[in-house]
This record gives structure tokens, C-alpha cells and sequence, in this order.
């Protein structure tokens, strides 16, 4: 699926509503760099003003809105006198550094004119990824819904570095959409939709609805469009949906210009549907904002235990222990045989403390080393499946 639409191409319409669209009170919008900026890097107006009145029109109709807005490195570019996008790091946070002011500054000042007072949060991956951090994002996000504002989101592109970067901010939005439990994620980029191939091609075929990943089997994905500003592509978008519909979160993508049709529930783009049944945040913050700190290989006696059975993994089970973590760290749980991650959980000894614990039963570590080495190294209720695992 490519990313290269050239120009939008209509969407058929049967006339029905989404009323999953219309009915969501809490909506997160994602928008892309290349829907916000020209080619050459600098802010388009006409575009900003476009989409402020789209997010006014649904604060004006009582809903709460959050706006995850890429941008700011493309926005910074015009004005440093860059022609591209930076490829080194250095390069890419002063420009992000000089471009998150003027798109905020553009923002305040668009949402003004409806009344909306702005609230800019700049996150980082640890702000998602420890537990936390993680909170102290929920309530800052909710306190400004709650007093009103409408939080703008995007990477602190300043400070990340090449270890710690989102990478794109339809991620960022999902993890965003789970964060304040939003009841709608809405992504926007310079495609209509979702195709079987590139929007360019004549013989590609719009997908209306994804119900699961079976509906995506013919589906050719690409990477970013020609204007070179951004960093996604249809990739990155199906991943977020991914993580959202997974959370319980219904995912609407679509093309900035077609924005206000989206929210209204107009059958344009492509709906994927959520999951029946939403998992707990803590599980879901285990599977999907957490990096691993270290790796457990598991025999296959432990792999069809903790999968098949949904067992906590216990000492005897581990064939080896990959990383530097402590008690409490998450940790990928790894088929010694495939090497492919089947679990994540968070672990119950230090690295250090492992070793010497490997193919042995709890009763004889008990035996051994106390009571105190008579518990599982992942407890069940602190693990969550990968994958195909799942």
C-alpha cells in the first residue's frame, strides 16, 4: 500500500452513518507532516485553518478533542533555510526546536478563534514506557480536558535520540488514544484511505472496513509519500490501528481534506473495528508501551505452559537470560527454539539473580535458598501474549 496519492480519489458513499464515529465522545486526531506543511517545509496556512475548524467544530458539539500533530521539524525547516529534511539527529532537533513554536503559535492562534485554549505536551518514549511516567501523562492530558483545553501532542523531537525515538507519531497517537481512553482515534495523512495497492493504481481497491488482520491479507504496504517530510507511511498507520482497535479503540484513517466528512460519520476512508472486549490498561500498557529490558528463553514445556495454559513462568523453565533488568523490569519471554518473543511480562528477580536459578524447581530453591525463592519468575497476572501468540 503506498502512500502516494497524487490526488484523493472519491469514496463511494451508500449514505449511512458510522454511528461508532458519532457517537464518540472522546476523540483523538492524528495528522501527518505532509498534511500540514508545503513541500518546501513551511507551514500551510490554508491546511492548519482547515483542520482547527474541523477540531472547534467537534469542542463546539461537546466533545473532548486531542490533537497528536507532527510537524515541527518540517515546520523549521523553511525558516533555517533547509531544503529537506535533515537526515543526522543534531540537524533534525534544531529544526524541531525552531518549528514547535510556530506550529503551536499557528494552532493557539486558529483555536482561539473558537474559544479553545491550547495545551502543548511534548512527549518522550520513557514518558510511555515507565509506568511512571506513564501516569503522570494520563493526568495531565486529563486536567486539561477537564479544564477545558485542548491538549496539543507531538515527540519531544529536542531532546529524543536515536534509542529512544517513537520513530512516527501514529504510535504516539494509539499510545495516546489508550492513554486517555479515548472512544475514537482518527488519522490523517495525503491518503484517502486504505488500498490493496497504491491509490495511484487504477486496479487498486479502496478497503471500507477492517474487521481483523485477515482482511489485510491483500494489502500491500509502503512507506512514506514523495513530499519527504514525514516519517510513516500506511505501515506505520495499520500498526496504530492495530494497537488501538486492540485496546477497544475504533480507528478511522483517512486524508486531512476529508477530515470534517470523517467526523460526522460519513462512510469515507477506511474503519477498522476494536477488539469485543477491551483489556485492562496495565496489560495493554505491558504489551504495547513498554521496551523489554531483557530476555527469558524458555524451553518448550514453559512456551506451551505460559501460551497454551496461561501459566506463570517458574525457574525450571528457562533454558537462559539475556539483558541487564531488575525485579519489576518487563522482559520478552523467547521460544529457545524459534527465538521469536511469544510473552512479555514483568520479572520477579534481578538479572544477577537468575542464573543460578535456571532448570530448577520451586520446592528444591525453597529447599535450597529459603522460602523466599519459592515464587514464579513471571506471574501469570503480570504477563501478556505477543503477537501470534495471542
Amino acid at each position: 500500500m503506498g502512500s502516494r496519492a497524487g490526488r484523493l480519489r472519491p469514496c463511494a458513499q451508500n449514505g449511512r452513518v458510522r454511528d461508532v464515529v458519532t457517537g464518540a465522545r472522546r476523540v483523538v486526531v492524528k495528522v501527518g507532516s505532509s498534511s500540514l506543511t508545503t513541500a518546501a517545509g513551511g507551514i500551510d496556512d490554508q491546511r492548519v485553518d482547515a483542520l482547527v475548524d474541523v477540531l472547534g467544530g467537534l469542542a463546539a458539539g461537546g466533545r473532548e478533542v486531542v490533537l497528536v500533530s507532527s510537524g515541527a521539524i518540517a515546520a523549521g525547516l523553511a525558516p533555517l533555510n533547509l531544503p529537506r529534511r535533515p537526515r543526522d539527529l543534531a540537524t533534525q532537533q534544531a529544526a524541531a526546536s525552531v518549528g514547535q513554536g510556530l506550529l503551536i503559535g499557528r494552532y493557539a492562534a486558529g483555536l482561539a478563534r473558537h474559544g479553545l485554549t491550547v495545551g502543548q505536551v511534548l512527549l518522550t518514549v520513557d514518558d510511555v514506557t515507565r509506568r511512571v511516567h506513564y501516569r503522570n501523562a494520563y493526568r495531565t492530558l486529563r486536567k486539561l480536558l477537564d479544564l477545558g483545553a485542548l491538549p496539543i501532542v507531538n515527540e519531544n523531537d529536542t531532546v529524543a535520540t536515536e534509542e529512544i525515538r517513537f520513530g512516527d507519531n501514529d504510535r504516539l497517537a494509539a499510545l495516546v488514544a489508550a492513554l486517555v481512553h479515548a472512544d475514537l482515534l482518527v488519522l490523517l495523512s495525503d491518503v484517502d484511505a486504505l488500498y490493496t495497492g497504491s491509490p495511484s493504481d487504477p486496479a487498486s481497491r479502496r478497503i471500507a472496513l477492517v474487521r481483523d488482520d485477515a482482511d489485510l491479507a491483500d494489502v500491500q504496504l509502503g512507506r512514506a509519500g514523495r513530499a519527504g517530510v514525514g516519517t510513516g507511511g500506511m505501515v506505520t498507520k495499520v500498526e496504530a490501528a492495530r494497537i488501538a482497535t486492540g485496546f477497544g479503540i475504533p480507528v478511522v484513517l483517512t486524508a486531512a481534506p476529508l477530515a470534517g466528512a470523517a467526523l460526522a460519520g460519513d462512510e469515507i476512508g477506511t474503519l477498522f473495528q476494536p477488539v469485543a472486549h477491551r483489556p485492562t490498561a496495565r496489560l495493554f500498557w505491558l504489551a504495547h508501551a513498554t521496551a523489554p529490558r531483557g530476555r527469558l528463553h524458555l524451553d518448550a514445556g514453559a512456551v506451551a505452559a505460559v501460551v497454551a495454559r496461561r501459566k506463570s513462568l517458574l525457574p525450571a523453565g528457562i533454558t537462559a537470560v539475556d539483558g541487564s533488568f531488575a525485579a519489576g523490569d518487563p522482559v520478552d519471554l523467547v521460544d529457545a527454539g524459534s527465538g521469536a518473543p511469544v510473552a512479555r511480562g514483568l520479572v520477579n528477580y534481578d538479572a544477577v539473580e537468575l542464573p543460578a536459578l535456571l532448570g530448577r524447581s520451586t520446592p528444591e530453591l525453597a529447599a535450597a535458598l529459603g522460602p523466599g525463592y519459592e515464587r514464579e519468575v513471571v506471574h501469570r497476572d503480570d504477563l501478556v501474549l505477543l503477537g501470534k501468540a495471542r
